[in-house]
């Protein structure tokens, strides 16, 4: 990628999310991994429609467990997609993809790399 293309993020403040978590930390500290969870978080508690607060959700915390609808699921699903410029194909339009934060960075992680998760 050319150094001055720019990200393939469409929300801004994920970018800025994602630099300035991934800048200064210990490479332990996940980096631009932390900025991805953070940006997760930001649409589950936006969209999710949970019953509890997305902050205090572990990284295997289970979703529906925790409140996450069918309907809550769709909502996730488009936030997500609009948060990181990503389209979730078909196949990852299950249970599972949206069962954990960690989950869900995985899947949005191969989208954004070009895979399809």
């Amino acid at each position: 990628m050319p150094q001055d293309a720019s990200p393939p993020y469409a929300n801004q403040s994920f970018q800025a999310s994602l630099s300035a978590g991934a800048a200064g930390l210990p490479a332990s500290s996940g980096g631009a991994d932390d900025g991805m969870v953070s940006g997760i978080r930001s649409v589950l508690a936006e969209c999710g429609g949970l019953a509890v607060d997305a902050g205090t959700l572990s990284l295997t915390d289970d979703l529906y467990a925790a409140g996450l609808t069918s309907h809550g699921c769709v909502g996730l699903m488009l936030g997500l997609e609009e948060e990181f410029d990503v389209e979730f194909p078909e196949k990852l339009l299950n249970r599972r993809t949206f069962e954990s934060i960690a989950a869900i960075r995985d899947a949005v992680r191969g989208l954004v790399d070009g895979g399809a998760a």
